[in-house]
């Protein structure tokens, strides 16, 4: 199983202001063959995810819409990697854009990926620590809700309905465990 499987054919099957669906034959070592539809990662360096500590204690969650499932959610600010942005420089914008603070210390936690079998992409988690007021308008449809959060109560945040971001949740106990080891 060790053996990736050889791409036999590889076309779009169809394209979107947001999406680019592709389907990929695949030939298995085993001689199986099976076309995969993937959606493509978008056209810029991919996407950013921070934990950022409003101080030593709290964590800022933001409560935003999700038109996937139609819901306000409570999240973690996150967004595109411009082209030509490094994914730092991302984060820090992606901040100011979403919260109204930049992060004087950015640390790389961990590249997630989002749905490997669906999807291409991965997002990338950052730890931002040392936050100072410093606002950017962002492309949001209405004002984002700023949450301050106890991360010493991340298992109550976790049971909330309406905290149900598989990657946000992966975010919030990574940075848990990296903090704990200082």
């Amino acid at each position: 199983m060790s053996e990736k499987p050889k791409i036999l054919h590889q076309a779009i099957v169809t394209k979107s202001r947001l999406f680019t669906v592709e389907a990929v034959e695949f030939k298995f070592s085993n001689g199986v063959e099976r076309t995969y539809e993937r959606i493509l990662a978008g056209g810029g360096g991919g996407a950013v995810m921070m934990v950022a500590m409003l101080d030593d204690e709290h964590v800022a969650l933001i409560r935003e819409f999700a038109g996937g499932i139609n819901e306000y959610t409570l999240t973690l600010p996150k967004g595109a990697v411009d082209l030509g942005e490094t994914l730092e420089h991302a984060a820090n914008r992606e901040l100011q854009e979403e919260i109204g603070f930049a992060a004087r210390s950015i640390t790389f936690l961990k590249r997630l990926s989002l749905s490997p079998s669906y999807i291409s992409g991965f997002i990338d988690i950052f730890l931002a620590e040392d936050l100072y007021p410093s606002v950017l308008e962002g492309d949001e449809p209405e004002p984002l809700e700023l949450v301050k959060w106890p991360l010493a109560n991340l298992d109550e945040l976790i049971a909330r309905d309406e905290c149900n971001e598989g990657r946000a949740v992966a975010a919030l106990y990574l940075a848990r465990d990296h903090l704990a080891k200082r």
